[in-house]
């Protein structure tokens, strides 16, 4: 069998995975920027949202850090996977880029 992942014919967010006299191109996980494997453990560095943590690319949970990410009055924090979303709290609505009461 030739390893035809030796010269790297995949793509930058994809990793190559040698097969029995061919080869295929896999999907890098979500939570990295280039890899060398399958999972969040094989990145070669991690993507925008997400941190290095016990040489996983993990989820920053942006809404527990220090400094508030979501500003407006009434407004709460939902963390999603490598982003976060700003909402109106309970019993409030979006209307022109405020949150009023409903």
């Amino acid at each position: 069998d030739l390893d035809e992942c030796a010269t790297s014919p995949c793509k930058d967010h994809q990793y190559c995975l040698n097969t029995d006299g061919s080869f295929s191109c896999k999907a890098c996980d979500a939570s990295c920027v280039g890899c060398t494997g399958e999972g969040s453990d094989k990145c070669k560095t991690c993507a925008s949202g997400y941190m290095k943590e016990d040489e996983e690319c993990t989820d920053i949970d942006e809404c527990s850090l220090p400094e508030k990410v979501c500003v407006k009055e009434n407004q709460d924090c939902v963390n999603t996977l490598g982003s976060y979303k700003c909402v109106c709290s309970e019993g409030f609505e979006d209307k022109d880029a405020a949150c009023v009461q409903t």
